[in-house]
């Protein structure tokens, strides 16, 4: 029987000898390195194999690329320190056999393009003759409109048509307390079950990862800053960091009320499913933490993305340390995407029935920029380089990784999961 290892510690040596191979648009962390992580084991057979299914939070958007591992995001936008990614590699390190790994995870899924019989169906991509142990999940967020709310309250990639804050926030709301998406999660889970064939693997798990708030709301010195990428962008009043913080808030409630109610059809007290609210990981690493001024591109504390922003993995190329935004932050790793200025993907008279069928932050928040600058050509940036050609302007993942948990966010959340794992004794 396959049961995960208990309290096995990682020999430092060891961890830093697989760790792979780092881009220079990562940058040093001026804190101490942490220890290694703890890893669950147990004197029964390891871990075989596990899947990673998804969205962007899953794919790990924008944490970098590899040459030998992975030498191209792809079209799912997948980055090497994703969360599901650092579980393998933490467990293919300290296992006497090789582990399988299949990562399913794509940028801009739904809930509705995991379940069985959609044309990109994770579910039916799962190979159930590969080693399957456990298997994590993050969905949610495009399916209840986050990038909405970030684009009319915070960035107004559309400018004046972006819509009102107030809006977007409604129909989240409404999404977030309506029984659909609840039960489409609930589907979700129980064909993943029924597809490894659950009865057969009674040590079978799913680790259902939620969000992070992103801002610290009670500072009041971050009332007239903003994050807009247009010149006289919104500002980021308390009021609302509070009312986008308390939607993460009541998201995580609904994903941990389905994961209750999948767990109620199964005999036992070993569940099924596992949600990791892995949120006070982030105290002090959200954006307007105390005596920050935002955009602070060169914050390594901050566990989010901004738009164009490095990467904060450890030991990587040094960047400047610095609190306000630098025009060479706007820079792309060559792996990444670039899209012609002829792209479909960016004329303003077509874009958006592209942009809108894949559901990509990025794509969609390029095409709403270059609608924004046809409709409105006095528009002027906020930032340095961002309509520049030979910037990040035609970089799509620039822009959709942007709220997006960076590589210690990544580290944060799988760690959770390991901790999910040894208060549950799988």
């Amino acid at each position: 029987m396959h049961i995960f290892p208990l309290a096995l510690i990682l020999a430092s040596s060891i961890c830093e000898a697989a760790l792979p191979k780092r881009n220079a648009d990562q940058q040093v962390l001026s804190i101490e390195k942490a220890g290694p992580p703890l890893l669950p084991q147990s004197n029964s057979r390891q871990v075989h194999g596990f899947v990673g299914f998804g969205d962007s939070y899953s794919a790990g958007i924008g944490t970098g690329l590899d040459d030998k591992e992975l030498p191209s995001e792809g079209d799912c936008r997948r980055g090497v320190h994703a969360y599901p990614r650092l579980i393998y590699h933490d467990l293919d390190d300290t296992t006497q056999v090789g582990v399988s790994f299949q990562w399913l995870s794509c940028t801009g899924a739904v809930t509705t393009g995991l379940l069985s019989g959609h044309p990109n169906s994770q579910i039916d991509l799962l190979n159930t003759l590969l080693p399957i142990d456990f298997a994590t999940l993050s969905i949610g967020g495009n399916d209840l409109g986050f990038f909405a709310v970030i684009n009319a309250c915070i960035f107004r990639f559309y400018g004046f048509y972006s819509g009102t804050c107030a809006a977007a926030l409604a129909a989240a709301d409404a999404a977030i307390s309506s029984k659909a998406f609840e039960l489409r999660l609930e589907t979700v889970l129980r064909e993943i079950l029924d597809k490894v064939r659950w009865e057969k693997r009674p040590w079978f798990s799913i680790a259902v990862t939620g969000y992070a708030r992103f801002f610290n709301d009670e500072t009041p010195e971050c009332d007239g800053m903003s994050l807009g990428v247009w010149y006289g962008g919104p500002k980021l009043s308390r009021e609302i960091r509070r009312r986008m913080n308390r939607m993460v808030v009541a998201m995580n409630a609904m994903l941990k009320r389905t994961v209750a109610l999948v767990n109620g059809h199964f005999r036992g007290a070993r569940p099924r499913v596992l949600f990791i609210d892995y949120d006070a990981a982030f105290d002090s690493h959200r954006f307007c933490e105390p005596g920050v001024v935002e955009p602070a591109y060169g914050r390594t504390d901050t566990w989010f993305f901004l738009v164009g922003g490095p990467d904060n993995a450890r030991n990587e190329t040094v960047w400047p340390n610095g609190t306000d935004g630098d025009p060479e932050s706007m820079r792309y790793q060559r792996q990444m995407v670039v899209l012609s200025p002829h792209s479909p993907l960016v004329d303003p008279e077509s874009c958006l029935s592209n942009a809108g069928k894949r559901g990509d932050w990025g794509e969609l928040a390029l095409c709403y920029m270059a609608m924004a600058k046809h409709e409105d050509p006095s528009l002027q940036p906020a930032y340095d380089g961002v309509l520049d050609p030979s910037g990040m302007w035609w970089v799509p993942t620039s822009y959709g990784k942007t709220f997006h948990p960076r590589t210690l966010g990544h580290e944060a959340i799988r760690d959770a999961v390991y901790q999910a794992w040894t208060d549950h004794g799988l």
